[in-house]
């Protein structure tokens, strides 16, 4: 008897994520000096995070023998004052990642159904098949959400609806009248799980706080991941009624936030000049990057997020084609769009690398 006869059978089906490849792999595939690649494959921050961030962590480092502060109180008091939440009215999760999955701790078993974008992040889809839940897949409009499809298709079986905008992969952002018409006739069975992401790239982010106070059963999901630069160290939150943060709560594990991460986000939250650069220099890049591709004959759409959805024709050839030129972009064939690749905004020198890269191909 082996392993696969005693785990349970839908493990066993159960697909696993795969992520952007990381810089000594491609180094050694393809016989590159490490430094000379460009990883524009993830949406990270091609700026990095705060350098006070940076600096904080850095003195924390000699206290990590110490147990992280458990219930990160520091950050969410943080967070209250900068946003307007209640204390309790907010999760610290090992990104925002975690926080998916401890609302299919919660809400998903065999039965139940959860409904989805047709190109909408993938952790969604996983998590849910983890539980057991079936996946409504609702077809996009133009790569935007389509919030009046989604309403059609919920059922008394339905449990969550995940939203992201800007959505992940293609970038596009629902409007802030279509996200509350959305809520304003969703049945009360169901909880939407609205995914921020990349809400700080936005120049006006829908602020569903308000509707959260009232009721409505809504958690939105927020990350340190993207414009705060810290990826590497694993933080993002979400805030939702407190009845809701409070069941979460118990599904949680002890300790899932290091402290290096909470010190961290803390002082990224502080400092709002590193922000207002990052947003506005990917802003300055996306207008270039497009015009340039355009002028390529490339199909882009534009987004409101830190990354473009291109359409290459193969997108996995580009994507290999790219690589032995030293860019690392991200094809996206396991989310059905063989044609595309998404390409992270990088800073100026980056995008310049990447340009040159998909004129020469």
């Amino acid at each position: 008897m082996n392993f696969n006869d005693l785990v349970k059978p839908e493990v066993l089906n159960q697909p696993v994520y795969v992520p952007g490849k990381p810089l000594n792999i491609v180094a050694n595939e393809h016989g590159l000096d490490i430094n000379s690649i460009d990883k524009l494959a993830s949406n990270e921050n091609s700026f990095g995070p705060s350098k006070r961030a940076l600096k904080a962590m850095k003195s924390a480092l000699e206290n990590v023998h110490l147990y992280p502060d458990g219930s990160c109180e520091e950050l969410k008091k943080t967070l209250s004052k900068k946003f307007n939440y209640e204390k309790n009215q907010i999760i610290i999760g090992n990104g925002s990642n975690e926080i998916i999955e401890l609302l299919g701790h919660l809400f998903l078993k065999p039965g139940v159904d959860v409904i989805v974008g047709s190109y909408s992040f993938i952790v969604y889809r996983l998590v849910a098949k983890l539980f057991g839940a079936n996946i409504i897949d609702v077809p996009m409009d133009n790569f935007k959400h389509d919030l009046g499809a989604m309403l059609a298709s919920i059922t008394s079986n339905t449990r969550i609806v995940f939203v992201a905008s800007p959505n992940n992969p293609t970038g596009i952002a629902n409007t802030e009248s279509e996200i509350r018409n959305f809520i304003e006739k969703m049945p009360d069975h169901i909880l939407l799980c609205f995914d921020e992401a990349y809400a700080e790239y936005l120049e006006n982010a829908p602020n569903l706080l308000p509707l959260i106070n009232s009721g409505k059963k809504i958690i939105c999901l927020r990350t340190f991941s993207k414009i705060y630069g810290l990826g590497g160290v694993r933080i993002g939150y979400a805030y939702g009624h407190n009845d809701l943060i409070s069941l979460l709560e118990r599904v949680r594990q002890p300790f899932n936030v290091n402290s290096l991460a909470q010190i961290g986000a803390i002082e990224s939250l502080k400092d709002e000049k590193h922000v207002q650069f990052c947003r506005s220099e990917n802003f300055k890049e996306k207008r270039r990057l497009v015009e340039e591709l355009n002028r390529l004959g490339k199909e882009v759409w534009v987004g409101d997020a830190n990354f473009l959805f291109i359409k290459v024709g193969d997108g996995q050839k580009v994507f290999k084609e790219l690589q032995t030129r030293g860019v690392i972009v991200r094809p996206l064939n396991n989310y059905e769009l063989p044609q595309f690749i998404r390409v992270t905004i990088g800073n100026f020198r980056q995008n310049n690398k990447f340009l040159d890269a998909m004129e020469d191909i």
